[in-house]
């Protein structure tokens, strides 16, 4: 099985694709997506069909409310079904799939899905319940929150190596993204997310930043059907902050 060359590979393997050459991928970082693909296996998660996962969209659609005849106010809504899932032609940019190849962004919980949007206080969230149609195998990128590595002087151990790895990986993935990010920012996380795809994975699995739960990304905008859609109303933000 191919192995991870250092423990330091995820670092470069970003840096090149990055900084140096995207589309066609120097020999170091064919080699580095191989021994990803290679340790996968060991990551794979069943979603079983019939489960649910949660969808939010920040912001709201408007209702019209009539008395006697008469328009007399417009009432908040949830947004409508095809506003809830991606369009199919109008991608943006994100962690797992490159502008015009869409993914479907869902959440293990529905506060995740929830903080993940970044509300403020007051603000109103459109949230979408949806079931799983099919059994998923979805690469679980998630380390369960462990601390960065870090090794002086010899290579770990191979375990170590790619122990070390997948959690660049599982952090990578769950860095949030803001407005004024740079684009290539996202290559290396949608490079790795393609490779799984081509690979006949349904999606992956990463750590939320942001909620109690995970992050999935679904490659089958139709591996899930929405079934119901709830408006929420942001009450309370909290904040906790650490130096650096």
């Amino acid at each position: 099985m191919q192995e991870f060359k250092s423990w330091l590979e995820y670092l470069g393997f970003e840096h090149a694709v990055k900084r140096r050459s995207r589309y066609v991928r120097e020999a170091e970082g064919d080699d580095f997506l191989k021994a990803v693909l290679a340790s996968a296996g060991k990551r794979v998660k069943t979603l079983p069909a019939g489960g649910f996962v949660w969808r939010a969209q920040l912001g709201h659609d408007m209702e019209p409310v009539f008395q006697d005849g008469e328009h007399i106010d417009n009432r908040p809504i949830p947004y409508p079904p095809d506003r809830m899932k991606p369009l199919r032609d109008r991608a943006k940019e994100g962690r797992a799939n490159p502008r015009g190849i869409p993914c479907l962004y869902v959440a293990t919980s529905r506060d995740t899905a929830l903080a993940e949007v970044r509300p403020w206080i007051g603000s109103l969230i459109s949230v979408a319940q949806f079931r799983i149609r099919r059994e998923l195998r979805v690469v679980n990128c998630t380390t369960h929150g462990k601390a960065s590595y870090v090794y002086v002087g010899a290579e770990p151990s191979p375990e170590a190596r790619e122990e070390a790895l997948w959690s660049d990986v599982d952090r990578a993935f769950a860095k949030p993204a803001t407005p004024g990010d740079d684009v290539a920012d996202y290559a290396p996380t949608q490079i790795i997310a393609e490779l799984f795809k081509v690979h006949g994975f349904d999606g992956i699995a990463y750590a939320s930043s942001l909620g109690p739960g995970h992050n999935i990304a679904l490659f089958d905008l139709d591996a899930a059907d929405l079934v119901s859609r709830s408006l929420f109303r942001v009450k309370d933000v909290k904040f906790d902050f650490t130096t650096s």
